[in-house]
């Protein structure tokens, strides 16, 4: 059966489009282009360099969302409209996804300031995870 994602962008279902998208599909959170290349793999046979440009063409035809994260990595997400803030340990990468939305009063009060309409957000807060910042201080962690 088709993807109705893809078929809604114009785009032709492949497998190697099916399989990423439903990578992140089941994500928790954002990923990288080597995370989602690792995590098709298992599933099936697929270069580098075509996991780089299918997300590229699945970004480009927004179904797919990109994010520069603050250690200069691309993360891409599924474009679904909803937004999600995330806390990047800059030790190990770990990402915690934040509930809620500390940013909609300030995006609504912008709006009214400039007369944007603000079609979205992003924010990410880095620092080092508990395990990390036991290691970087010699303590042991304890949970």
């Amino acid at each position: 059966m088709p993807d109705e994602t893809l078929k809604a962008k114009e785009l032709k279902t492949t497998r190697r489009r099916e399989a990423i998208l439903e990578v992140l599909r089941t994500a928790q959170k954002p990923m990288t282009a080597e995370a989602v290349y690792m995590a098709v793999l298992p599933v099936m046979h697929m270069s580098v360099s075509t996991a780089y440009r299918t997300l590229a063409t699945l970004t480009e035809k927004e179904i797919l969302s990109k994010e520069l994260g603050q250690d200069g990595k691309a993360y891409f997400q599924l474009n679904d409209h909803r937004h999600c803030h995330f806390l990047r340990c800059t030790g190990c990468g770990e990402i915690i996804p934040l509930d809620g939305c500390p940013v909609e009063k300030l995006e609504k009060e912008w709006a009214a300031k400039t007369g944007y309409q603000i079609t979205g957000h992003s924010l990410e807060l880095s620092g080092l995870c508990p395990k990390c910042a036991a290691k970087r201080s010699g303590k042991p962690h304890e949970k």
